[in-house]
Parts: C-alpha cells; sequence; structure tokens
C-alpha cells in the first residue's frame, strides 16, 4: 500500500489506473477507524480491481463551536487497518494541499437545507466541496458512503449527478453495535452511563416504525411518539431533531404513503449522536 499525501500525486496514480483499464473503488473518510469504515472498504473492494482509501479532518465541514481539534485521530492505526483490508492507496492530504488559493465552494441548498443542515450551517456546503476534490482527484468508478449519514449521502449523489462527475455513488447499510448503536467515531466521546443509554437511540427508530406497520401514518403523531420514549429514555440526552423526510430530497414529510426515513440527532455529553431507519409502508 502506497501513502500519498500530495494532491496531484495522488490523482497522477488514480489517472493512470483509470487509464489502463483498471476499476477503482474509492472510500472517503475522515479516520478513526471503526467496522463500519471497514465495511465500506470491504464493499468498495468486492467491486473493483484496486481500492483508494483517503483520510481527511475537512475543517470546512465544522462550526466554530465545534470539535475539529479535539476530533480522534490514529493516524499509524488506521494505516495499518487500511493495508489490511487491501488498500492499494491511502490519502492522507493536509488542509493547507486541499484548500490552495481563492475560496471555491460547491453548495447543494435544497437537499441540505433541513436536518442537519439546519442545526450545522455551512456544514453540507464544506461536505459538498471536499467530496467533489476527492472525487475529481481520484476519478474513481465507484464510491461507497456509509447510510448512516443518509443527508450526507444525498447531498454527494446530488452533487455528483449534477457536476457530471462519472462516479457510482453508492450507499452501505449502518453498522451496528452488537446493542444496536450505530457506529461512529464520535462514540469514543460517551461516558460509561451515556453509553448504557445511545442504544435508546435506534430502539426510538424501531418503535417508530412498529407504530407504521401498525397503521399510523400521520408524521406529527409519529414524531410525538418518539419524542415522548426519548424523553423517558434518555434522560441525559438533548434532542436536536427528529424528523420524517424523503429519501432522496430530504424534505419532511406530513404523511407517510410511500419510502421514507425517519433521522434523529441526539447530543450525549460532548457527544452528537445521528441515527436513521427506513420506512416502508405496508
Amino acid at each position: 500500500m502506497r501513502t500519498i499525501t500530495d494532491p496531484a500525486e495522488f490523482q497522477s496514480l488514480c489517472l493512470d489506473w483509470r487509464a489502463k483499464g483498471v476499476r477503482l473503488g474509492f472510500v472517503p473518510t475522515m479516520g478513526y477507524f471503526h467496522d463500519g469504515h471497514l465495511s465500506l472498504m470491504d464493499a468498495a473492494r468486492a467491486e473493483t480491481d484496486r481500492l483508494a482509501v483517503s483520510i481527511f479532518v475537512n475543517p470546512t465541514q465544522f462550526g466554530p463551536s465545534e470539535d475539529l481539534a479535539a476530533y480522534p485521530r490514529d493516524m499509524e492505526r488506521d494505516t495499518a487497518l487500511a493495508r489490511e483490508r487491501g488498500a492499494d492507496v491511502l490519502f492522507t492530504p493536509s488542509p493547507e494541499a486541499m484548500y490552495q488559493g481563492p475560496e471555491v465552494w460547491v453548495d447543494v441548498p435544497e437537499v441540505s437545507r433541513h436536518l442537519c443542515g439546519a442545526s450545522r450551517p455551512g456544514h453540507f456546503r464544506g461536505v459538498a466541496t471536499v467530496v467533489a476534490k476527492l472525487l475529481l482527484l481520484a476519478m474513481p468508478h465507484l464510491a461507497v458512503f456509509g447510510e448512516k449519514d443518509r443527508q450526507q449521502l444525498a447531498v454527494i449523489r446530488t452533487m455528483a449527478r449534477q457536476l457530471f462527475i462519472p462516479t457510482i455513488i453508492k450507499g452501505h447499510s449502518i453498522v451496528r453495535e452488537a446493542d444496536g448503536l450505530a457506529m461512529s467515531s464520535r462514540n469514543v466521546y460517551l461516558s460509561a452511563d451515556e453509553r448504557a443509554m445511545a442504544p435508546m437511540i435506534h430502539r426510538g427508530l424501531t418503535a417508530l416504525r412498529d407504530d407504521l406497520a401498525a397503521g399510523e401514518r400521520d408524521v406529527k403523531t409519529l414524531l410525538a411518539r418518539l419524542r415522548e420514549r426519548y424523553g423517558r429514555t434518555l434522560p441525559l440526552g438533548e434532542v436536536d431533531y427528529v424528523e420524517i423526510v424523503h429519501p432522496e430530497t430530504m424534505t419532511p414529510l406530513s404523511m407517510v404513503t410511500g419510502p421514507a426515513v425517519a433521522a434523529v440527532a441526539v447530543r450525549l455529553g460532548r457527544a452528537r449522536l445521528i441515527d436513521n431507519i427506513e420506512l416502508t409502508p405496508s
């Protein structure tokens, strides 16, 4: 496995592979790998000839009061895990290398408007900008992203389609701990009491899905029940949002009459945890 920090060198290698007919898979990450990240690498590797992985803690997607400086990092461990997973190249650029000269931004305002976009202004502009840069550097045939960040996936799909980037954007199912908690690098922030409570986030979503299966279709009713459950089961938590949205546009729905996504964000101590579940009325 080669480790590259220079964008031009990374681009040259990836374009050379593409010119030779090598099918390239790509997994962009912010590092501090867990089994969720590794599953993305496995999914990309299974469908391609070469695997590129990037680690870049993107400063432009963090707000002024967010955890950029404290975001967990372990480059030595991550490098070893990427090598074990069969990565052919690991791209680890600096912020200075990725953001040069006058500012240029990529924005997907409609898909970014709600959920995390409402509570983290500017976040998805930073995400869309850096992912566009990474995709244009790697020009992969396939890029794999986790469905835990469901709105991020929708933003990236829309961005790639609208900018005619010739990459298949594939979502990969959420990887969970045995008790249902969605794996996240930020789970390390949780205290013992917070960690014991955190699985209630997913259990609330599955209860909402059960309510839908029992015949409830009104979004206000479904969300009111979910908030009530969280009030009882997450006394240490602060709900940022609970919404039921269209799976592609991320716009809030009033009734669940077709495929939808229930999405939540909950603050537990230092950690802001997000999760979602697909809804399909029977």
